[in-house]
């Protein structure tokens, strides 16, 4: 169907998406109630969701969707190579040359749990 095309679903993604649409539920919800705290709350929710995807993002645990191998296709797989284009890297001051060549475009399965 999509090919060897990647569709990005990782940690980050999955984990700010639910945080998001908890934030936006809650805020409807409040809203309709007539709740103001539940407004700020349903708010909070959403810029902690943006927060955990970004920190995950920078963390490893997101990564871009597009072609990669299907052995890198799990989300448990963790990328720590540099996105040239990315704005969550800039912003975050990330260097975009990478610093330790033997790292370049490093993709590193998950440790599985003790």
């Amino acid at each position: 169907m999509h090919g060897h095309h990647d569709m990005g679903h990782t940690v980050a993604g999955w984990t700010g998406s639910a945080l998001v649409f908890a934030g936006f539920t809650t805020a409807g919800v409040a809203m309709c109630a007539a709740w103001v705290p539940g407004l700020w709350l349903g708010a909070g929710l959403v810029v902690a969701g943006a927060l955990a995807s970004w920190l995950l993002h920078l963390a490893g645990w997101g990564k871009r969707s597009g072609p990669r191998p299907e052995a890198q296709w799990d989300w448990r797989v963790r990328d720590t190579s540099r996105h040239p284009d990315c704005l969550g890297c800039r912003l975050a001051a990330r260097p975009q040359t990478l610093d330790r060549p033997d790292r370049r475009g490093e993709l590193t399965a998950a440790q599985p749990a003790d």
